[in-house]
């Protein structure tokens, strides 16, 4: 089957399938699927429409601004941002290591937001679907339908996110766009009180994890075949891990394994990230398309993300986790789990290793010790990378003589994701559309593709029902066949 990347030879002999705007994403985000007379999807492409320059917005900037600045591109995820940037801006003012106590309140605080970003997408975006089926009615598949039918699940959700939020705003401050990690370290420790305070509900957090990691199962085994192939393909994979090889958020080297299993390169030091992937432009999006240099362009692009970093970790940590992940790995025979909708019960395994880590951490005496920052000589550049809840996020930045950014690169993980996104797409369009006729259910499954990867281009992303979406079937003289309109109230409308 031909590479999404490939351009049709004979354009005129294709049908062009628009869906324009693209709902859930911010940015006037669409896609276009080009079909063949064997009905055959020869091209998809997820465009992003919308030029947001953050990059350049930073130039000018003194670097200690960066790790409070650099979060206002994201409401949903700023805490990861907040990070990457403290981690760059270490490297700057010479912090080799950080203290005990700033290392665990950053790690800490980086779980609060793993677990109340996966709990937002799963519960509030992804189960009408998995619960209720691609193909429901869609007025009644959303998180309303969710609150009328299983009101457990919908709270169980809601309580988890909070939490979560709860652990950013005491290890920095507000629940959103907080200042507590600085370079160098962190601007405050934990006192007793706020640890016992999130002590008091975080076995409950816990049993939910488990909970809705058991539901998520129960969906994928009561049509394993289905959420095995749907929108599977195979890719490359690349994340993070440990020293040692296990599953790490925070810091660790990079690791890259192809569709076999078998290693691109590992324990790379992410300092270096540039000697090992490059970022190339298409004419139709501004979102950049990375691929692992040594590969090249058409076969290096590579998935990130809860799926990549089980795939790619030789162990989880915490007992229950580890417990899940080896089950999970169990479906693939020794091979790495390619299923798109894979993403979800990954998830779900993170999650419940970050309400067991931050059981952990709680009990650590560091948290509130005074040891807050360290120092040394100023360079002129630094790096952070960390992995988001949506996968790996690089953030580098130089500086002049007075501590002025001078040039900015940041990769986030939905770049990271593009292409991956894109062939998705394609092989879901070839699944389903029979080239005929368009459906709502044709249009959800298009989505759902995309939606597994938790694509997050700003704070809106995660903003249901609230983005008009509209599919267009044209044939091969460019003559529009069939048209679905999706309105702001979620009402799906055929308007030929």
């Amino acid at each position: 089957m031909p590479s999404a990347l490939e351009t049709a030879k004979n354009p005129e002999e294709m049908t062009r399938i628009v869906i324009d705007p693209l709902t859930r994403v911010e940015g006037h985000g669409k896609v276009t699927l080009l079909q063949g007379k064997n009905r055959n999807i020869r091209q998809a492409r997820l465009h992003i429409t919308e030029f947001r320059g953050f990059e350049k917005f930073i130039q000018g900037r003194p670097y200690w601004e960066l790790p409070v600045l650099v979060q206002r591109l994201c409401g949903i995820c700023p805490v990861s941002h907040h990070l990457a940037a403290a981690k760059a801006t270490d490297m700057i003012v010479g912090a080799s290591e950080l203290t005990p106590t700033a290392d665990k309140i950053r790690r800490l605080m980086h779980y609060g937001q793993t677990l109340q970003s996966h709990a937002l997408h799963f519960f509030h975006l992804c189960s009408p679907d998995l619960l209720f089926g691609f193909d429901d009615d869609v007025r009644h598949r959303n998180i309303v339908g969710v609150i009328e039918d299983s009101p457990e699940i919908a709270v169980q959700g809601v309580m988890l996110r909070k939490f979560g939020q709860e652990v950013i705003r005491i290890t920095s401050g507000k629940r959103i766009h907080g200042t507590g990690a600085i370079p160098g370290g962190v601007n405050k420790s934990l006192t007793k009180s706020e640890i016992r305070y999130l002590q008091d509900d975080v076995a409950q957090m816990i049993g939910w994890a488990q909970g809705a990691l058991e539901l998520v199962k129960k969906i994928f085994f009561e049509q394993y075949e289905y959420h095995l192939a749907f929108g599977s393909i195979e890719s490359n994979m690349m994340s993070l891990v440990r020293e040692d090889g296990a599953f790490e958020l925070y810091h660790g080297g990079l690791r890259a394994r192809d569709k076999e299993g078998n290693n691109i390169f590992d324990h790379v030091d992410y300092r270096n990230y540039e000697d090992y992937i490059r970022e190339s432009v298409k004419n139709w999006s501004y979102m950049k398309f990375p691929f692992i240099t040594s590969i090249g362009e058409e076969n290096g692009w590579y998935r990130v993300g809860p799926l990549a970093r089980i795939n790619n970790c030789d162990f989880i940590t915490t007992p229950l986790a580890e417990t899940a992940r080896a089950e999970f790995m169990a479906i693939g025979n020794g091979l790495p789990i390619q299923s798109t909708l894979g993403f979800h019960w990954a998830r779900l395994i993170e999650l419940l290793h970050c309400t067991e880590a931050i059981a952990e951490l709680l009990c650590d005496p560091d948290l509130i010790g005074n040891d807050l920052r360290n120092m040394g000589e100023l360079q002129c550049c630094g790096t952070g990378v960390i992995e988001a809840p949506r996968g790996t996020l690089f953030h580098h930045y130089e500086i002049n003589d007075d501590g002025i950014v001078e040039k900015a690169s940041l990769i986030v993980s939905t770049t990271n994701n593009n292409q991956a996104m894109n062939e998705s797409i394609r092989k879901v369009a070839n699944q389903y559309l029979d080239g005929n006729r368009l459906t709502e259910a044709l249009l959800n499954q298009v989505e759902v593709a995309i939606r597994a990867y938790d694509p997050c281009l700003s704070c809106a992303t995660h903003a249901i029902g609230k983005m008009p979406m509209e599919l267009n079937l044209l044939n091969e003289k460019d003559e529009l066949v069939d048209r679905l309109e999706k309105r702001v109230t979620g009402q799906i409308d055929r308007t030929i």
